[in-house]
């Protein structure tokens, strides 16, 4: 069974549009357990365009399930990551002109670069996890990089038509098994919804889903713990759908 973490950068996007103090997404981030988030996930971005290093303070004194960084490979985070002690740093791909997270890391590109950080993370007793696309040679290098989780970019499935969502799902699918095989856990997300995220969450061995945006949307018309609940219920009692044959 899927556990379901929250990523509440959007929250924070709001509020920066205006430059305020509202919503602030730490209270929002409490909202999000009552409502049965096992894990709350934050992206801080190196131009601090939603999440601000004081909501990454305060929410590593006030969450009470797990905090998971998600942050770009570089020095300046990893000190950040050192200096806060998050449950979980994830390792994501960044480029300031994009709107979200485009694809998964290139980990066979910079496996020494990232050996070196998620050694130094890992050995202060932060676990890491890498943003990778469903591939094999990602997998391989991430389990030579010696992270112990990876985290599947759903992005293509959650993006395809309906009549290619089954073969995107069954990249996913392999993927869970190949990188299982190689010792790593596995997590998912980008762009996953209540319309399409049963299939990934039934997927054997997927142990975490991050979702973020389709929550929040939701919540703008139901309450985020309602919209937490209802994509909770979603996550740990998937359907079996015929369509997508046996996942």
């Amino acid at each position: 069974m899927a556990s379901l973490g929250v990523n509440i950068d959007h929250i924070a996007n709001v509020r920066q549009a205006r430059r305020t103090v509202e919503p602030d997404p730490v209270p929002m981030a409490l909202l999000a357990e009552l409502g049965g988030a096992d894990g709350i996930t934050v992206h801080l971005r190196e131009d601090r365009r939603h999440i601000q290093d004081r909501d990454v303070d305060l929410l590593r004194q006030t969450v009470r399930s797990r905090l998971n960084l998600e942050m770009a490979a570089t020095e300046d985070m990893v000190l950040i990551a050192l200096r806060v002690q998050p449950d979980m740093v994830t390792l994501v791909p960044e480029r300031r002109e994009e709107v979200t997270t485009e694809g998964g890391l290139d980990v066979s590109s910079q496996r020494v670069d990232l050996t070196s950080k998620i050694n130094r993370l890992q050995d202060a007793g932060i676990p890491v996890s890498l943003f990778v696309d469903p591939e094999r040679g990602q997998l391989e290098a991430c389990r030579d990089c010696r992270a112990r989780w990876v985290e599947l970019h759903t992005g293509p499935y959650a993006e395809a038509k309906w009549t290619d969502q089954p073969s995107e799902l069954a990249r996913l699918t392999e993927a869970t098994a190949l990188a299982r095989a190689m010792g790593l856990r596995v997590n998912a997300g980008h762009g996953l919804t209540y319309q399409n995220v049963e299939p990934v969450a039934a997927i054997e061995g997927m142990e975490e889903l991050n979702i973020g945006h389709t929550i929040v949307a939701r919540a703008v018309a139901v309450g985020l713990q309602q919209a937490v609940r209802e994509m909770k219920a979603l996550v740990q009692n998937p359907r079996r759908d015929p369509l997508f044959g046996s996942y």
